[in-house]
């Protein structure tokens, strides 16, 4: 019975593959599968995504069969088997005995130019090359023939017609000249010092794309095969597969930690930096979140779990980055176009140039030597890897530094971005404010505005909610001679959020709401001016504070303002330069923010930043980015709050910090592990660094085809030197795109440090 997909998307891991010709035949026989809506493949990663919702499996690998190649679907690694390489690297010999037999053939090409004249007997000369062609050119052969009965070409079908063409000439001319005297001119040195060359050229290329690959292998090698849990009251070490939520989970000194969780007992460093980038060990203590991978320091830690397998934060970085490494690039749908139709228009200029060729009167010979010539050095394969492997090896270095990518086009669109819009709260600042101040207003006490916000806010994870529960707390501070818990706020009844407002409920038989001035003023109870509850809201502000407001609305035609409290919050240490460095980058900044205009402001003014739109609702965030699109700006929202989801998903790259929602994380197009505003500078940086290599490798991929086809056409290159060009070509191109392993944070110009400060 066949299997059919659950999901929409399926993963395919697609064997055989070799040039940009090969992707274009797999993505079309899989379209051409009734029920699949897309698909699209990835030559360096050797996968096919899928979109076939309820079609067979085996439907889809007949079909990539029936093109010449060979499926299998992507099956997540089990933790035991997770440090394993992510691709192998293919073996070493065949490439070795192909030099083995090819160097003698060209032997007396390279000593030609020192005076010295020695060839190989005929015989010699075939023994040789023989097994090269259709031996350990027996690949090329097999993969052509597949491309020919699929009715399309390749790579591999232009190395043997070119090399079949050369062997068969040198054949025809020691037959023709048999029983003669002298040796005459064969070709066999260049039928197999071609495909000695390609061959080469394959294992170097596949060496290359194995180590774009390494920041996935790295994050791979993270997951643990094994916990010591606490069952029945003793400690057991299990497979990792068998610990549950809610097992309590011992982790040793040194041990890495094996599951998302929360510590119950103990306190430690953990090293982190392989997850968030983070170079410096992150004290953690009871109640802190801990994440599967990171190592445990000097402390014994009880933690208790939260999330295993699939669930964990390192399988869904794993899942991010294999996502963004197999996705296409916008860019590649030009490489397609051209690849649509290069081997065909190839297989035309080969013929072209042996008619023309013979049309002059050249020898048979002549003409047949530079038609292979053309059909060796045209090969697309360094088109299909320039995209690809530039967005591996960028969103690895990106992985590495903790920014996660999560597609190809995200990676793509950044490196335009003219303008980085910011939210406040949480972004760049702490997002930990504390209560400054609680001002009464007449007819009630500090004691009895603090409980009735205490009771509002209780369950709610807002910052602000958070620095009221914190005040309330300490109001009945815990000492060592009180040790006792404060006691709990009144229960609040009917509680609704009043969204980008405050919230409300029902406290002791009072209609209560505690929010912004704009909830006040809605509500008919800000003070007049001039009153001294006025006055202060005015100094607060002026400040840089946020205000709220507890209004009592019982009777709405007649409510009662209780008081107000004003929270402080600071801007994190690298807001700062995060802003200067963008500023050196050329990209404007704003911020978007619901607080007031004197809270906003005065954060702006800390950070540098010159444009603030102040008391912005979480709906008419996404409006604001779309008015600054309308004006012609390339925008990426920076946000960490569900509010904020609407803006980052209107943004042409939402990114999103990991210390927020999931929410704003599922819409976002980049994460930032660590909740530090320069790694959006950085991330930018890598997006515009990656396009450059990935402008560099088509360049470098066209001019080869540009330059390389018209000189062998007209007889200036040797179907050697064409070979020898044609593999140098890919290799160049995806060792070009591994420079940006080397990329590292840039600092902040001089001149933008000197305006952060």
């Amino acid at each position: 019975m066949n299997a059919t997909l659950n999901s929409s998307a399926v993963q395919l891991q697609v064997t055989g593959m070799t040039c940009a010709s090969c992707v274009l035949r797999v993505e079309k026989a899989l379209r051409k599968v009734p029920g699949v809506t897309d698909a699209s493949v990835n030559l360096a990663t050797e996968r096919a995504s899928v979109q076939a919702p309820g079609v067979a499996l085996e439907a889809l690998t007949a079909a990539i069969a029936k093109a010449g190649y060979e499926a299998s679907p992507v099956i997540e690694a089990p933790a035991a088997a997770a440090a394993a390489p992510v691709r192998a690297l293919p073996g070493w010999w065949p490439v070795a005995l192909a030099i083995a037999l090819s160097l003698p053939l060209a032997a007396p090409m390279l000593l030609q130019p020192f005076g010295l004249h020695a060839m190989l007997p005929a015989w010699a000369q075939w023994l040789l090359a023989t097994p090269v062609q259709f031996v350990l050119g027996g690949r090329f052969y097999k993969a052509g023939w597949k491309a020919v009965r699929a009715g399309a070409g390749n790579m591999d079908l232009l190395v043997a017609l070119g090399t079949s063409a050369a062997y068969g000439l040198s054949l025809w001319t020691w037959w023709r000249h048999a029983g003669h005297e002298g040796m005459p001119h064969l070709y066999f040195e260049s039928s197999a010092v071609v495909i000695t060359l390609v061959l080469l050229g394959k294992w170097l290329e596949e060496r290359a794309k194995r180590q774009t690959t390494e920041a996935l292998r790295a994050l791979n090698a993270l997951r643990p095969v094994r916990a010591r849990v606490l069952r029945e009251g003793r400690e057991q070490e299990i497979a990792i597969e068998q610990v549950r939520v809610e097992d309590l989970v011992i982790v040793r000194p040194g041990d890495r930690v094996p599951v998302d969780g929360e510590i119950t007992q103990g306190r430690s460093h953990l090293d982190e930096s392989l997850l968030t980038g983070e170079s410096l060990p992150v004290a953690k203590g009871v109640g802190e979140r801990v994440t599967g991978g990171s190592v445990n320091g000097e402390g014994l830690l009880q933690v208790r779990t939260r999330a295993i397998g699939a669930e964990t934060t390192l399988a869904r970085i794993i899942r991010m980055v294999e996502s963004a490494q197999a996705a296409k690039a916008p860019i590649q749908r030009i490489v397609d176009r051209v690849s649509a139709v290069f081997v065909p228009v190839v297989l035309g200029l080969a013929l072209l140039t042996l008619l023309g060729w013979l049309a002059s009167g050249a020898a048979l010979e002549q003409a047949l030597v530079n038609a292979v010539a053309v059909l060796v050095i045209a090969c697309p394969c360094a088109l299909g890897l320039a995209t690809p492997t530039a967005i591996m090896a960028g969103t690895g270095v990106a992985a590495r530094h903790g920014i996660l990518i999560k597609d190809a086009e995200a990676l793509e669109t950044a490196h335009a971005v003219t303008l980085v819009a910011f939210d406040k709260t949480g972004t760049l600042t702490e997002g930990k404010p504390v209560l400054v101040a609680a001002l009464p207003a007449d007819g009630f006490s500090r004691q009895a505005l603090l409980r009735w916000s205490a009771a509002l806010q209780q369950g709610s994870a807002h910052p602000l909610a958070r620095a009221v529960a914190a005040a309330w707390a300490r109001e009945h501070q815990v000492t060592a001679d009180a040790p006792q818990a404060p006691p709990p706020p009144p229960s609040a009844q009917q509680a609704e959020a009043l969204p980008g407002r405050g919230v409300a409920a029902q406290i002791e038989g009072y209609q209560l709401a505690l929010g912004s001035q704009r909830l006040a003023q809605e509500l008919g109870a800000l003070p007049a001016p001039g009153t001294p509850l006025a006055d202060a809201a005015q100094r607060f502000e002026a400040e840089g504070r946020s205000v709220s407001w507890l209004v009592d609305r019982t009777d709405a035609a007649r409510p009662r303002l209780i008081g107000l409290l004003a929270f402080g919050d600071t801007p994190k240490p690298g807001a700062a330069e995060a802003i200067a460095r963008l500023h050196g980058q050329g990209i404007a900044t704003t911020m978007l923010s619901g607080d007031n205009a004197g809270a906003a402001q005065a954060v702006a003014d800390a950070l540098g930043i010159r444009s603030v739109q102040a008391g912005v609702l979480p709906g008419d965030k996404a409006a604001r980015v779309q008015q600054l699109r309308a004006q012609g700006q390339v925008v990426a929202m920076v946000g960490d709050g569900i509010n904020d989801a609407p803006a980052l998903a209107a943004a042409q790259v939402g990114i999103a910090m990991s210390s927020g929602t999931d929410v704003a994380m599922e819409t976002a197009g980049v994460t930032l592990m660590r909740s530090d505003p320069r790694l959006v500078a950085d991330a930018i940086d890598i997006s515009r660094r990656t396009y450059r290599k990935i402008q560099q490798g088509l360049f470098w991929a066209f001019a080869y085809n540009v330059l390389g086809i018209p000189l062998a056409a007209f007889g200036l290159l040797s179907p050697v030197i064409a070979g020898a060009a044609m593999a140098f070509s890919s290799v160049s191109v995806v060792s070009n795109a591994l420079l940006l392993r080397r990329w590292h944070a840039a600092e902040a110009p001089p001149a933008a440090q000197e305006a952060a400060r």
